[in-house]
């Protein structure tokens, strides 16, 4: 026999050895993130097969011997449970002896994520939503006022104190207005514009420059919180100055159990009634800025070389059934939906006010549902046995 046919046949016996190698290499490649774990949790395993009184058996060991029958099968096929060990979080390796070779089984382990229950707000916490009402609304509270004779047509909870999310900037906008500060003023958003409560973002990214019309606008049509800010802040005497006067308005307007501390709404604790927001619809439309505005359908900026699309957050604004006058919505989780619109229904201006609706679309059925019902009882100016007839002071 040669000598290269030797060394061909010397080798050859040397193959099962390396094969049985390098399957052991890649078990224990695999295997060493959850090497640690594994000697940990075998004495414990042990334990509870032990003591089956004193705790309950770890899943793993309970899978591979949970019954007289399994041992039994598996022993004539001749596999013995080796090691369980963790390749990681959701990783489990079984290591098993089959007729003399190693096998290793990997099963991956499903994840159950539990979302959190969203948070209820005020108006549910109260339990005001258990209140009925002729026209089923989803609001918790409602008012429907004739601007003209300040006849309620409709009323629910009207007295309720509740936040008032981005309504907060039907005032913020007025006073802007009313101050006649010059409006190609350049404004840059800054740190200090971003908000840290609820960290909703903003497309308005920090370093942007707008005017105070445009921010105006944005605030007002898209309910932008950083413009809402940025025009607060800048106001003169500044921040604090601002909210100290958004307060005296209210108090001015009679709005007796609204409170103001920031310009945007994202606090809960900007607080008002339907009747107070009433009177602020009210004086909202008297102003020619904020009805233009509040009503525009679209608006477009330029920031830096990029032109930003915005639009309106209140769909009705664009329905050819509805003449609006004037509007805003609102929402964070703490004041549900919520909706203000002065607007002419069946030849009546009204104003209406929703607060705390449940469901992101309801707030619009709701509004839908009043204009309907207003169309049907109340389109020659005599009100419907299910409203009340009483007389509301619109100020103004």
């Amino acid at each position: 026999m040669s000598e290269a046919r030797l060394r061909r046949v010397s080798s050859q016996r040397f193959l099962p050895a390396l094969k049985m190698l390098a399957v052991a290499l890649c078990a224990a490649a695999f295997l060493l993130p959850g090497a640690q774990a594994a000697k940990k949790e075998k004495p414990v395993a042990k334990a509870a097969v032990a003591k089956k009184a004193k705790g309950p058996v770890p899943v793993e060991v309970k899978r591979s011997a949970s019954s007289k029958t399994a041992r039994a099968g598996r022993a004539e096929n001749n596999e013995k449970a080796d090691k369980v060990v963790r390749g990681g979080r959701n990783v489990v390796a079984t290591i098993r002896k089959r007729n003399g070779k190693t096998v290793v089984a990997v099963q991956r382990r499903s994840v159950v994520r539990v979302t959190e229950a969203p948070r209820q707000s005020f108006g549910q916490m109260a339990g005001l939503h258990g209140t009925e009402d002729v026209l089923d609304l989803k609001s918790s509270v409602a008012l429907v006022v004739d601007q003209d004779t300040h006849e309620v047509l409709f009323s629910k909870n009207d007295h309720a104190v509740l936040p008032i999310a981005s309504l907060t900037k039907l005032m913020t906008g007025l006073l802007i207005s009313e101050a006649h500060l010059p409006n190609d003023e350049l404004i840059t958003i800054t740190q200090d514009d971003v908000d840290t409560e609820k960290r909703s973002s903003s497309r308005l990214t920090v370093g942007t420059t707008l005017s105070r019309g445009e921010l105006l606008h944005l605030a007002l049509m898209s309910s932008e919180n950083r413009a809402a800010h940025a025009l607060g802040r800048t106001y003169p005497g500044g921040l604090t100055t601002f909210v100290s006067i958004m307060n005296a308005k209210a108090k001015m307007l009679g709005m007796k159990d609204t409170r103001y501390v920031e310009p945007t709404g994202l606090s809960s604790r900007n607080q008002s009634s339907a009747q107070d927001l009433a009177l602020l619809v009210n004086a909202a439309y008297s102003d020619a800025t904020v009805r233009s505005l509040s009503t525009s359908p679209e608006y477009q900026v330029e920031v830096g070389n990029r032109v930003l699309q915005f639009n309106t957050t209140n769909r009705l604004v664009k329905s050819p059934d509805w003449e609006i006058g004037v509007q805003k919505t609102g929402y964070i989780s703490e004041a549900g939906q919520c909706l203000v619109m002065q607007a002419r229904v069946a030849g009546r201006k009204l104003i209406m006010v929703f607060l705390d609706s449940a469901g992101k679309f309801s707030r619009i059925a709701d509004a839908e549902r009043v204009r309907r019902w207003v169309e049907a009882t109340h389109a020659n100016g005599t009100p419907a046995a299910s409203s009340r007839n009483t007389s509301y002071q619109v100020a103004g």
